[in-house]
C-alpha cells in the first residue's frame, strides 16, 4: 500500500513538474540572460548605442563605489524603507486591529486602506506634490487660514524637508500590511485571550504583550517586502522632486535613470550600479531568510 502511495505520489509531482516546465524555462532564459547582460555590460567602457564598447575591467565598480551621490541614494532609499515599515507595523497593525472587531461596514473600511495600495504610486505621488506645492498647495492654505504663516514651509524645495515630504506618501500604503495583519489576526486564538483577561491583563496589554509578539512571522514579511520594495520606488521620487533639490532626495532608481539619460552616459556604471544594487538586495533578502528560518 505505502508503495503504491509513494508511485501515485511520484507520477503527481512529475506531471506537476512538467506543467510548470515551460515557465521555468522561460524564467531561467529571462533572468540568466539580465544577469549576463549586466554582468558583461558592466565590464565595459559603452554607451547607449553599445557600439565600439572597451573592456575596462573593474573601473566601472571603482568608480560607483567611489561616487558620494551613489551612496547618498542608497542611504535615501533606506529613509524611504524605513518609513514604509514604520508605517506597515504601526498604522497598519492598529488599523487591521479595529478592523478585527466586529463593527459595521468593516468589508468597506478594509477597501478604503486597501485601495491606495493598488493605485500607480505615479498617480499619488503627483497629488500629493500639488498638496504639498509651496503657493497653492492645500497643507500651506491650510496652516495659512488658521493663522500659522509661519509653519508653511517649500516642502519638496528645502534639502531639510524635502526627503521627509516625500516620505508621507508611506501612511497611505499600508493596505498590503493590513491584509497580511488580518489574516494572521484570525488564526490567534480566543482561548489565549479570555486566558490573559483571566489574569488580570488590561486590553493594552493584551494588544502590546500578547497579541503583537504572536504577530512577529507577519512583522518579518512586512519588513522584508517594504524593504525591499523601497528599490522600487522611482515613481514617487521623480514626480516629487525629481531627486532634488540638490539630490537630497536621489534614491537608487532615480540615479541610475539620470545616470543613463545624462550626455555621453556609459551604460557600464550604470551595469556596476545596478549589479551592486543587486547584490544588497540578496544580501537583504538572505540575511532576513536566515532569521525567519532561525526564530521560526
Amino acid at each position: 500500500m505505502s508503495k503504491r502511495k509513494n508511485a501515485i505520489s511520484h507520477r503527481n509531482n512529475r506531471d506537476g513538474y512538467l506543467f510548470l516546465l515551460p515557465l521555468i524555462v522561460i524564467f531561467i532564459g529571462l533572468l540568466g540572460y539580465s544577469f549576463y547582460f549586466l554582468i558583461t555590460n558592466s565590464l565595459r567602457d559603452v554607451t547607449i548605442t553599445f557600439r565600439s564598447s572597451e573592456f575596462v575591467g573593474l573601473n566601472n565598480y571603482k568608480t560607483i563605489i567611489c561616487d558620494s551621490k551613489f551612496w547618498r541614494s542608497l542611504l535615501n532609499t533606506f529613509i524611504l524603507s524605513t518609513a514604509n515599515i514604520f508605517c506597515g507595523l504601526t498604522f497598519g497593525f492598529f488599523v487591521s486591529l479595529a478592523l478585527n472587531f466586529r463593527i459595521k461596514g468593516k468589508r468597506f473600511f478594509h477597501a478604503l486602506y486597501f485601495i491606495p495600495s493598488m493605485l500607480p504610486i505615479a498617480l499619488m505621488a503627483t497629488v500629493f506634490a500639488s498638496m504639498l506645492e509651496y503657493k497653492s498647495g492645500i497643507v500651506n492654505q491650510i496652516l495659512r487660514g488658521v493663522g500659522l504663516d509661519v509653519l508653511a514651509q517649500r516642502w519638496l524645495a528645502d534639502p531639510r524637508y524635502a526627503i521627509w515630504a516625500v516620505c508621507t506618501i508611506s501612511i497611505y500604503l499600508i493596505g498590503i500590511p493590513i491584509m497580511y495583519y488580518t489574516a494572521d489576526l484570525t488564526t490567534i486564538s480566543k482561548s489565549v485571550l479570555e486566558a490573559a483577561t483571566v489574569d488580570g491583563a488590561s486590553f493594552r496589554h493584551q494588544v502590546f504583550l500578547v497579541i503583537y509578539p504572536m504577530l512577529k512571522n507577519t512583522h518579518k514579511t512586512i519588513i522584508l517586502s517594504m524593504l525591499l520594495g523601497g528599490f522600487r520606488e522611482m515613481e514617487r521620487v521623480f514626480l516629487m522632486t525629481d531627486g532634488g533639490p540638490g539630490g537630497t532626495t536621489e534614491i537608487i532608481g532615480t540615479y541610475i535613470y539620470r545616470a543613463t539619460r545624462s550626455a555621453g552616459s556609459n551604460i557600464g556604471l550604470v551595469c556596476a550600479a545596478s549589479i551592486i544594487v543587486l547584490v544588497i538586495a540578496f544580501i537583504i533578502s538572505f540575511v532576513q531568510m536566515k532569521l525567519m528560518k532561525e526564530n521560526g
